[in-house]
């Protein structure tokens, strides 16, 4: 049985859809500002954090506001204030480790609270399939040092697709998401530039972060075998 039956039922009401969409406003005001202000990336500051941070956070209140109650929530409130911290670490090249070390956190909470029922093994062969290669050739172009935890971090991110596809609905386009803006952001920071990286990795991750939380809201709990 996976954790999947404890921690993948979502709240136990529905609320309307007026009401989603008031409260998401914060949510999407916050990224409005993120997207308008668009401070440079050598701009190194705490109000360029928090700008950053802001969306992931307003997300996590969100989810105390509409689903108040059940694990699932809490598990995707937690990943949402890992997020916001690893967004933080990557204000600043030198806390990069960090900042990793919370996604991949946060991911693990994502998996946590996906659970593992229906297992679907045949899906995670096939995502390895896929992903191995690329997270290959990434390691190919990265320091010595940087090897393993990029390596464990692909891992991370192949286990939480795996378990967000198996889960389906929004989490399922959530996690999607997710590993395109971690994908591009491999390959921008260790392989070679791509134009408009950072609009394509920021406006992807905020929708990932945004599909999952909705995830709360699914009423059905996942099937177990």
């Amino acid at each position: 049985m996976g954790a999947g039956r404890g921690f993948g039922s979502a709240a136990p009401h529905s609320p309307k859809r007026p009401d989603v969409c008031r409260w998401l406003s914060p949510f999407i005001l916050s990224c409005c500002v993120y997207f308008c202000l668009w401070i440079p990336e050598d701009q190194l500051s705490w109000f360029a954090a928090l700008i950053k941070c802001l969306p992931v956070l307003c997300l996590a209140g969100f989810l105390w506001i509409m689903s108040p109650s059940g694990g699932y929530t809490r598990l995707l409130q937690g990943a949402l204030v890992c997020s916001a911290v690893g967004d933080a670490c990557l204000i600043w090249p030198e806390a990069f480790l960090p900042g990793m070390a919370a996604f991949a956190t946060a991911h693990l909470l994502y998996v946590w609270a996906f659970g593992f029922s229906p297992l679907q093994p045949g899906l995670l062969l096939l995502i390895i399939l896929a992903s191995g290669p690329y997270l290959s050739l990434v390691l190919q172009h990265l320091e010595p040092d940087m090897v393993l935890p990029v390596a464990a971090y692909g891992l991370i991110l192949m286990a939480v697709l795996w378990r967000g596809l198996a889960r389906g609905g929004s989490a399922g386009w959530g996690v999607l998401l997710f590993t395109l803006s971690d994908g591009m952001l491999a390959w921008d920071t260790f392989a070679q530039p791509l134009p408009h990286a950072r609009l394509v990795i920021m406006a992807t991750y905020c929708a990932a972060q945004l599909l999952i939380t909705l995830s709360a809201l699914r009423s059905p709990v996942p099937k177990t075998d």
